[in-house]
């Protein structure tokens, strides 16, 4: 049986390029995203791309993509996915708590609610979802938790707002859970990316070479997922080769 990899706001972006990296890798995943057009796509695309890769290789290795439509920033979605993810009676070898939003603005002018909305997806939502999913990490004494932080988790900027303090929070949550998780062999890493070229970028007008790529990301929480049992990096910091974009 494959391993089982669980990833949130899955069908863009850094999101995206983790499920086709570990899809490649023989794992089965379940993706959970907003649209269930993107999902089924996402599913076809991926499975289709992976099959051919694989070609010659017995079926049952053939990875598959789990796709669950849900509004995160919603407990019930969080606790409905939840409830999927164990109905499929299988170890979640690993979990990238990769869901988040930007809302540009700044604390004392960004418009009511904003701080809300921010703080429900990008903090509570991840907070559940994992609560939710360790205790069986507990048992079997492994699994691999990401959290998908940003450079906006260790330096503020005058217009990160709400978005700057969810981060800051998750980066937080990441380091109580890793204490938290030494004695039971459960690895905690928090991904602290830079400026990386997704559909919120495209339209900025700067050149794609001047970001880095979402499969930069999905390489290292890859190669962070494949250390042995006694190391784990905690966090990784990563910017594009020119630096931070301002």
């Amino acid at each position: 049986m494959n391993p089982l990899l669980v990833v949130t706001g899955g069908t863009k972006g850094i999101g995206r390029a983790v499920v086709e990296r570990f899809a490649e890798g023989g794992f089965d995943v379940v993706v959970s995203a907003r649209s269930e057009d993107d999902l089924r796509k996402l599913k076809h695309e991926i499975e289709e791309s992976v099959a051919e890769v694989l070609e010659g290789f017995d079926e049952a290795v053939i990875p598959t993509i789990f796709p669950f439509a849900a509004d995160l920033a919603q407990r019930a979605d969080v606790n409905r996915l939840i409830e999927f993810i164990r109905s499929l009676a299988r170890p979640v070898s690993a979990l990238v708590n990769n869901v988040g939003i930007f809302l540009p603005g700044q604390i004392h002018n960004e418009p009511e609610g904003t701080f809300e909305t921010t703080m429900n997806l990008n903090v509570a939502s991840i907070y559940h979802l994992t609560r939710g999913l360790i205790g069986d990490m507990i048992r079997q004494r492994s699994g691999h938790i990401f959290m998908m932080g940003s450079t906006a988790s260790v330096t503020a900027y005058p217009n990160g707002g709400s978005y700057c303090i969810s981060k800051f929070a998750l980066l937080g949550m990441a380091k109580e859970l890793r204490e938290e998780m030494k004695p039971y062999g459960v690895k905690v890493t928090t991904l602290l990316p830079g400026a990386t070229y997704t559909d919120s970028w495209a339209a900025s007008g700067l050149p794609e070479a001047r970001f880095m790529q979402a499969a930069d990301v999905a390489e290292v929480i890859w190669s962070a997922y494949h250390l042995s049992a006694g190391a784990v990096v905690e966090e990784i910091l990563l910017r594009p080769q020119l630096g931070d974009i301002k």
